[in-house]
C-alpha cells in the first residue's frame, strides 16, 4: 500500500533485529498498532484475525479523540495518542481532523456538574489544557450549540477525530511493510505455559502472544484457562446529513455524543447495561434508535438543518472492567492482553500499541492498567463509556 513509506518516515525508530517471535491476535486498532510497533522494532510478528482488518469494534467506532482526562495516566496516554495521530495522518495514510471537544452537564444535574468542575481542576493541575465554561461563554464560543439549560461545560484543548477503519487498515499495512505477516481469515486459539497458538488443531509455540481481540478477548483467554475481569456490551451509532463543523460534543446528563463527519454528522448513545455475546449480538441499530437520537441532536444544535436524514445506523461492542480502566500488559508468562477500553480503544490505540510493544520487548508496563490487578472473578458493572463520575 502507498501508506507504508509515509508511516515509516514519520514514525522512524532505530530498528534492530529482535530475536523474538510474537503472535498478535486481533486486527483491530490496538492489535494492528501493536503489531506495527513490534515489527518496526525488529520483532518477528504475525497478526491474526478470523475476519478482515477492522471487522469488529474498530470498524464500528466513533473515532473521537481527546486528552481531557482527570486521571494523570489516562491523560498522558490520550495525549501521546493524539500527538501520534497528528504525526502519522495525511492524504496517503488516514485523516485526523483537529476539532474542539465539549462535555457538559445540564441544570439540575448537580452531581455531574460538580464532577465536571472538579475534573477540570484536576486536569489543569496535571498540565492538561482544559477550560471550564458556563452557558453564556459556551454559546459565545460555539454559536451552533443551544446552551440555555447548561449548568457547566468543559472544553478540551487537544482533540479531534479520525476514521477508525482507515487508521486500522493503515497500521496493519504498515506492519506488513515492516516485515510482519498478516494471517487474515485465520482463527486461532491461545494456550499458556509456554505461550503457543492452536491453529486448525495444530499447536505452534511462540515467544509471546498478544491478545487484543476486542470483545472476543475474554473468550479467547477463557479457552486458555485464563479468567478475565471484562464484560462486552452493545452500543449504537449513526451517520446523518447536516451541516456541522464544530464542536464534538458529549451531553453527560443525557448520555449522547455528536461529532462532525464527512457526510454530515456522527452521533451515538444506546449503551445497553447487559453483557453481550460477541458471536451473537444484533449488529443493526434498534428500530427506534435513529429517530429518538436525532431529535435530541436537533434540540441541542441550532442551524444544523431541518429534517436530518439518516444515512446508516449500526451497533457495535465495547468492553467494560471493574474500575473503568483497561487491562493492558502481561497476564501470564509470555501472554499479554489489551482490552477493556470502554469504547476508547481507537482513541488510546496509537499510544497503547507503542507502549505494549515496548513491554513485550522487555520494557516497563503501565502499572495502572496491569491486568493481574484482578483475579477475573470480580463483578463488572456496565455504564456509559464517556460517563462523568
Amino acid at each position: 500500500m502507498s501508506d507504508e513509506p509515509e508511516l515509516a518516515d514519520a514514525d522512524a525508530v532505530d530498528r534492530e533485529t529482535v530475536d523474538l517471535e510474537v503472535a498478535v491476535v486481533g486486527a483491530g486498532a490496538v492489535g494492528a498498532t501493536t503489531a506495527y510497533d513490534l515489527a518496526r522494532r525488529g520483532a518477528d510478528v504475525t497478526l491474526y484475525d478470523r475476519g478482515p482488518v477492522a471487522a469488529g469494534s474498530s470498524g464500528r467506532a466513533a473515532g473521537i479523540c481527546y486528552d481531557a482526562f482527570a486521571d494523570r495516566v489516562d491523560a498522558e496516554i490520550a495525549g501521546e495518542a493524539i500527538e501520534r495521530l497528528r504525526t502519522l495522518s495525511g492524504d496517503e495514510t488516514f485523516p485526523f481532523v483537529e476539532c474542539p471537544y465539549v462535555w457538559l452537564a445540564r441544570e439540575g444535574d448537580d452531581d455531574r456538574a460538580a464532577a465536571i468542575s472538579a475534573g477540570i481542576e484536576r486536569m489543569q493541575a496535571n498540565g492538561v489544557v482544559a477550560l471550564e465554561a458556563d452557558a453564556e461563554a459556551l454559546a459565545e464560543r460555539f454559536p451552533a450549540l443551544r446552551t440555555g439549560d447548561v449548568a457547566v461545560a468543559g472544553i478540551a484543548g487537544a482533540a479531534g477525530y479520525t476514521d477508525p477503519e482507515r487508521y486500522t487498515a493503515c497500521l496493519a499495512a504498515g506492519a506488513e511493510g515492516m516485515g510482519a505477516a498478516l494471517e487474515i481469515g485465520t482463527g486461532v486459539g491461545v494456550r499458556t505455559e509456554p505461550p503457543r497458538l492452536l491453529i486448525e488443531g495444530d499447536e505452534r509455540e511462540v515467544d509471546a502472544v498478544v491478545v487484543a481481540a476486542g470483545a472476543h478477548t475474554k473468550r479467547v483467554l477463557a479457552d486458555a484457562g485464563v479468567p478475565l475481569a471484562m464484560k462486552p456490551y452493545r452500543v449504537q451509532a449513526l451517520v446523518a446529513d447536516g451541516d456541522l463543523e464544530e464542536p464534538m460534543f458529549y451531553d453527560a446528563s443525557d448520555g449522547f455524543y455528536v461529532r462532525p463527519h464527512p457526510e454530515g454528522l456522527l452521533a451515538g448513545d444506546g449503551t445497553e447495561t447487559v453483557e453481550a455475546d460477541p458471536d451473537d449480538y444484533e449488529r443493526a441499530a434498534s428500530p427506534d434508535f435513529a429517530a429518538g437520537l436525532l431529535e435530541r441532536v436537533k434540540q441541542r444544535f441550532s442551524g444544523i438543518g431541518g429534517d436530518l436524514e439518516v444515512d446508516r445506523a449500526w451497533a457495535g461492542l465495547c468492553t467494560a472492567t471493574p474500575d473503568r480502566k483497561p487491562l493492558v500488559g502481561e497476564i501470564r508468562d509470555g501472554v499479554y492482553v489489551a482490552t477493556g477500553f470502554h469504547g476508547e480503544g481507537v482513541m488510546c490505540g496509537p499510544a497503547i500499541g507503542d507502549r505494549l510493544a515496548k513491554t513485550v520487548l522487555g520494557g516497563v508496563g503501565i502499572d495502572a492498567f496491569d491486568p493481574t490487578r484482578f483475579t477475573g472473578e470480580e463483578t463488572v458493572a456496565i455504564g456509559d463509556g464517556r460517563a462523568i463520575e
